[in-house]
């Protein structure tokens, strides 16, 4: 009981972990204009995401556009897009992997079998999690070096958006709810006993039992 427990706390994580990686990827707000000047009244900030840059009116209007060459993209950014794709992909295969050997299915019979597909399908999620995690520290350490670098424009220094938080969020889910899973160990009811049956007892060719059945 604690055991299938343990295994949908976390599934529960790992699904909620893979979809805030989906959310992350598609967002635009990996990096956010920096306000460093002294004047604080803007007339728009520029978004950078993985796919897209976005700049939002200070009347509230948004235009976007959609990056034209993936060669033409920094590294970091092409790394990420490779990595968060490959992490929400290897969710998508880790979920079917626990529901597989999930104790709440009859996909497989065998109580140890289950528990080791269970212990593979957190596997596959603690390794979604680093690799979104890899592409979140990377790109979060070049934003900090570059806002600190003072050959680096004013215009062009950026801040940590909200997408690397939410992926930040989403590697501690998938690292807990894969640590869970790997925890499932086999169901201990069906190896208890053996249950012994005695012999049925034959009548003779008389017609009577056998004297030593009564004894």
């Amino acid at each position: 009981m604690v055991s299938a427990g343990l295994e949908i706390l976390g599934l529960s994580l790992c699904v909620i972990g893979s979809l805030l990686v989906m959310v992350a990827c598609g967002l635009p707000m990996w990096k956010v204009t920096a306000f460093i000047e002294a004047n604080i009244v803007v007339a728009q900030t520029i978004w950078d995401g993985l796919w897209m840059s976005c700049v939002v009116q200070s009347t509230g209007q948004m235009q976007c556009k959609v990056h034209d060459s993936v060669l033409a993209l920094s590294h970091d950014l092409q790394a990420a897009r490779a990595l968060t794709i490959i992490s929400s992909v290897m969710g998508v295969l880790g979920l079917m992997v626990v529901i597989a050997g999930a104790q709440c299915t009859n996909c497989i019979r065998t109580e140890y079998v289950k528990a080791r597909v269970v212990n593979a399908g957190g596997a596959i999620y603690i390794i979604s999690g680093v690799f979104v995690l890899v592409p979140l520290c990377w790109m979060a350490n070049n934003i900090i070096s570059d806002f600190y670098n003072p050959q680096v424009p004013a215009s062009k220094k950026r801040e940590i958006g909200a997408a690397l938080y939410i992926g930040w969020a989403a590697t501690a889910l998938l690292l807990i709810g894969g640590a869970l899973l790997c925890c499932s160990c086999p169901s201990s009811g069906n190896s208890g006993y053996s249950v012994k049956y005695a012999p049925t007892k034959r009548a003779t060719q008389n017609g009577d039992y056998d004297k030593r059945n009564y004894v």
